[in-house]
């Protein structure tokens, strides 16, 4: 297990910046997830920890040592990819026990950790098959078992899930947050999804065009985001967004509606300013016609059994999703009316700062 540090990280392709300066310490032992949209520079970041990618500027420090000149190989470090890398030749065994043959450890001690690896990850029936003899996911604890075997420092994950169908990565997620329970060690694992993220880590680190936009636990990221891009991009169905205009300090209005009620007062900016009210689909409810109700359409509806998914359009054209528990008997073109709970709302100003609630 160890900690890693980075302190002003930089990666330059020529011309082209792609990390801008990042700063962040994970602690021994914690699941680190980096996420973000594409290209936003996470498997670049992660490339450079295990020593794939040099570092333009900047320093990486494992327990305190710096290792920016240390090999990929003497960082102590092991990486799982999205495409598995397993050699196709050799059964599963052999592909456990082959990193450890070229480091010449003792045949006993590798079969040890091979048997210990084989049990943990449930593939003992599987060690005399070939990787095309094998599923996607049973491919995938191979290439978990291969990092296992080495007892790495740290693990570090390269979209791992990516590959497989969405059954399968549910259950490959819980394995591998089981994993992770079990031995303890530091792991850092990069993914686009941030239901991955939300399941899994202890400590999500929010990325955009190389830079951190927000460091936290899941939950305080989806309760309490720095701005507006990480309300967008943390939680599923994402968030709605409502253009409105401030109408008194403690009131904004949504589409000329009457005003709706905030719940902090906003005494640092002029009435008629602009702004985001950002809710989540979840803390907006169907209800009758009444004071304070926004008038909407529905233009599509999910019905999943267990919930309900509306789709809306208020009478400017803003679109608004509905996260309904349960059935409703609401259909594509009827008018509805919607509250909104605006003790879990977030205001947002035009460049996309929150204001403090």
């Amino acid at each position: 297990m160890a900690t890693l540090e980075l302190e002003k990280i930089v990666k330059r392709y020529e011309a082209v910046q792609v990390i801008h300066g990042v700063d962040l310490r994970i602690e021994d032992g914690e699941f680190c997830v980096f996420v973000g949209p594409s290209g936003c520079g996470k498997s670049t970041l992660l490339r450079m920890i295990a020593g794939l990618e040099e570092i333009t500027e900047g320093e990486i420090r494992i327990d305190g040592d710096r290792v920016n000149e240390t090999s990929a190989a003497g960082r102590g470090l092991a990486m799982v990819f999205q495409s598995y890398a397993l050699y196709p030749h050799m059964t599963v065994r052999q592909n456990l026990s082959f990193g450890l043959e070229n480091i010449k450890t003792p045949r006993a001690e590798i079969e040890t950790r091979v048997a210990e690896a084989a049990r943990m990850l449930q593939i003992e029936p599987l060690l005399m098959r070939r990787p095309g003899q094998l599923s996607g996911g049973q491919r995938q604890r191979v290439a978990i078992g291969r990092a296992v075997v080495r007892e790495p420092k740290i693990f570090l994950f390269d979209e791992p899930l990516s590959n497989l169908d969405a059954e399968l990565r549910v259950q490959m997620r819980v394995e591998l947050a089981d994993l992770h329970a079990r031995i303890g060690n530091t792991m850092i694992y990069v993914t686009h999804d941030q239901t991955e993220a939300m399941t899994m880590a202890d400590k999500i680190v929010v990325l955009r065009d190389g830079i951190i936009e927000q460091i936290g636990a899941p939950l305080d990221l989806y309760n309490k985001p720095a701005n507006r891009f990480v309300a967008g991009f943390i939680g599923s169905p994402r968030m709605n967004f409502l253009d409105a205009v401030l109408s008194a300090t403690d009131a904004v209005n949504i589409d000329g509606i009457s005003p709706v009620l905030l719940r902090k007062p906003i005494e640092s900016k002029p009435i008629g300013t602009a702004l985001a009210l950002g809710i989540r689909p979840e803390h907006v409810r169907l209800t009758d016609k009444a004071e304070g109700t926004i008038p909407a359409t529905a233009t599509s509806v999910e019905q999943l059994g267990s919930d309900s998914y509306l789709y809306c359009q208020l009478p400017s054209g803003q679109a608004l999703t509905v996260h309904h528990p349960g059935q409703t008997g609401a259909r594509r073109g009827d008018a509805i009316h919607l509250r909104l709970d605006m003790d879990a709302a977030h205001v947002f100003l035009e460049g996309g700062a929150v204001l403090p609630s």
